[in-house]
């Protein structure tokens, strides 16, 4: 059993904590990611006790110089975690303590856990979350180049997974990107509240040593300073928006996911993905499964659930900080590494899958073209109800004698509504169809070339 005279809290604590409670109190598994930023904040913290006259610059400098030579084992991984190390506070104050002596005890002085913990995550966030943003923008540009070079590729739009109406291939791809530039809007504005410092709250009451919290925001780079000290100890609102961008995210990936792992069956045939993202089956030899998107697909689950199990934490939590607080951590890092990792992958499967063309449009149907049919009586006069009415018509007509709604004869048509003429041929066809959507947002060349434009200028007003 660990002898509590080793703890951040030895003195109220007697004789031996139990080694499986020791164990389950612990984090430093998943904290020990935050060690630089836990370096990072007590330099920062240093500087501020010797302005407030608590540490010598003598002192200052020699817990700085200790700090220094901790980083740089952490970089170098050489940086030991003893076994009775519960966080990575403790880790870092102990081995400050072997390098510089009892000095290094007065680091902590005003500081508490729960205020040193939440500025270490947000630290961490501020940062991985701007590795994020650039997956993401990655993800959306290839979607976008992918949009420009097949912009000619028309293939069926679906709606309840029926054949709709004809759409270019850009205009589907666009559909994402569109989805996901949303989502980088919403991680740039989450990044704002999550840059704010905390430090300098103690454990919940603030700090009585006349503590510069603008020395301390300055130093770490943190836009501004917590307006309440219990608020600022207890406050995981960051944590919880940021699992729901995430979790937003793998939704629209998931659904991207879904319709491509359709599109590449045999049934459909549109695209081939790479063998680079799939794997074959243990049984039967012929199988080539789209196993990336079908992992995509399930990740979105494991990121939903993390903010959702977040959420019930924090739901019943009384005022300022709890031990329920450690779960954020872990929840935050599984998000950050699934979401990273989920984005590059989705990149390379975009850049890397072959459209098949010819399937596209053999799949294109006469029928596909009955709403065209309606609007081209619209055109005539007659009230949209009752030209899809009439279209309706046709259309079971064309059942019944199993032939396309096109290889109707001319005295048929006339036979359901007398506005029906010879012109009406130019209706049935793909090419034209996608080109009446003229209006912002629709899938004509003009259209589609407009929301890539956008979206360029939208993605560079966001890197700037």
């Amino acid at each position: 059993m660990a002898a509590e005279n080793d703890k951040l809290y030895g003195g109220r604590i007697v004789g031996s904590i139990d080694p499986v409670m020791e164990q389950f109190n612990a984090s430093i598994e998943i904290d020990k990611r935050l060690s630089e930023f836990d370096i990072c904040g007590s330099m920062a913290y240093a500087k501020a006790l010797e302005k407030a006259g608590i540490l010598s610059k003598v002192e200052m400098e020699k817990i700085i110089s200790g700090l220094e030579k901790i980083s740089d084992e952490c970089s170098k991984g050489s940086l030991i975690i003893s076994r009775t190390d519960e966080d990575i506070h403790t880790t870092v104050e102990r081995r400050l303590k072997e390098l510089i002596g009892d000095v290094a005890g007065k680091l902590h002085t005003g500081r508490s856990r729960n205020d040193q913990i939440v500025t270490d995550l947000r630290l961490f966030m501020k940062s991985s979350m701007t590795m994020l943003s650039v997956h993401l923008q990655q993800l959306i540009q290839t979607l976008m180049e992918r949009a420009s070079t097949e912009m000619e590729v028309i293939f069926p739009g679906y709606t309840h997974l029926q054949k709709a109406q004809p759409i270019r291939w850009s205009h589907f791809l666009l559909s994402f990107a569109v989805a996901l530039t949303r989502d980088h809007e919403r991680l740039f504005e989450a990044k704002k509240r999550i840059n704010v410092l905390p430090l300098g709250s103690g454990a919940l009451a603030g700090n009585p040593f006349g503590l510069d919290r603008e020395l301390l925001r300055r130093e770490l780079d943190f836009a501004t300073i917590s307006i309440n000290s219990m608020d600022a100890v207890s406050d995981r609102d960051f944590v919880v928006e940021f699992l729901y961008i995430a979790s937003l995210i793998m939704v629209h990936l998931s659904r991207l996911s879904e319709d491509l792992i359709l599109y590449a069956t045999k049934e459909f045939g549109f695209i081939t993905l790479s063998d680079a993202y799939c794997t074959g089956s243990s049984l039967m030899p012929q199988k080539r499964n789209p196993d990336s998107l079908e992992l995509i697909r399930s990740k979105a689950g494991r990121v939903i659930g993390r903010a959702t199990g977040l959420l019930v934490i924090l739901k019943g939590l009384p005022s300022t900080y709890n031990k329920d607080l450690q779960e954020d951590k872990e929840a935050v890092m599984d998000v950050m590494d699934t979401l990273s990792t989920v984005l590059k992958v989705t990149t390379g499967v975009i850049s890397t899958l072959q459209i098949n063309r010819d399937n596209m449009e053999r799949a294109l149907t006469h029928e596909m073209l009955s709403t065209d049919l309606a609007y081209y009586l619209v055109r005539k006069g007659v009230p949209f109800r009752q030209a899809h009415t009439v279209v309706g018509k046709a259309v079971h007509l064309a059942e019944s004698k199993g032939v396309t709604l096109n290889h109707l004869s001319m005295d048929e048509l006339k036979g359901i509504h007398p506005m029906m003429g010879s012109d009406i041929s130019q209706i049935f066809n793909h090419q034209h169809s996608v080109e009446q959507y003229t209006s912002p947002g629709g899938t004509a060349r003009s259209c589609v070339s407009a929301q890539i434009e956008y979206l360029k200028e939208m993605l560079k007003r966001q890197k700037e």
